[in-house]
């Protein structure tokens, strides 16, 4: 059996105790972005479909974010996530970014805490239930609480990091959500999911 890697990350009234009520701490904007107007006689300087074909070729892993069910927002919510990364060591940051239009993030921004849950590489079929918009994502699907928030920690994920919300900052028709690691755990000689040019890979030795 693998060995499982798990530290907490505490500081002196940063975050609640285990099982008390996490609290958001900044206002969270989920209003739609002011787009800038283009003229007739401008061209928009990248096309949609051709940012995606190039941005497509920067490989990476890939997540499922999720988070408790909040009061009155029924059971926990998630969903599949590309644009994950750490950002700050002191303190310890993570960001990932989420569409304006996410069913899912309104869910997760009342929770105020969040669960990065970094998939194993034979974990492609979980990724596609979580990329699934509207559906019941959590049935079937193996978890428990996430030692400080009670996130949902999935199954036999590579890494999970467990976090509430520090920030909130808008980025177009996204918003970058950053959250304060409060624990997190590896389970050793695993292998990541890599995501590229819209198919699923894993790690090969050069």
């Amino acid at each position: 059996m693998a060995a499982t890697v798990v530290r907490y990350l505490r500081a002196a009234g940063e975050h609640p105790a285990a099982g008390a009520a996490p609290r958001p701490t900044v206002p969270l904007d989920t209003t739609p972005p002011r787009l800038r107007a283009v003229t007739d006689d401008e061209r928009v300087p990248v096309g949609a479909e051709e940012f995606r074909s190039v941005l497509g070729n920067f490989a990476s892993g890939v997540t499922v974010i999720t988070a408790p069910g909040a009061e009155g927002a029924g059971g926990p919510a998630g969903f599949a996530c590309q644009s994950f990364a750490s950002l700050s060591l002191d303190p310890p940051l993570v960001t990932f970014m989420v569409g304006r239009g996410s069913t899912s993030w309104p869910r997760i921004a009342r929770a105020g805490v969040f669960c990065v849950n970094v998939l194993s590489a034979d974990q492609g079929q979980l990724c596609r239930t979580f990329a699934v918009s509207g559906a019941d994502k959590f049935a079937g699907v193996a978890y428990e609480p996430a030692p400080v928030t009670g996130s949902p920690q999935l199954a036999a994920v590579q890494a999970w990091i467990d976090c509430r919300i520090h920030a909130v900052h808008t980025g177009g028709d996204h918003l970058i959500v950053v959250g304060h690691v409060l624990a997190l755990g590896a389970t050793e000689g695993s292998s990541p999911l890599l995501f590229h040019r819209g198919g699923f890979g894993r790690l090969a030795p050069l």
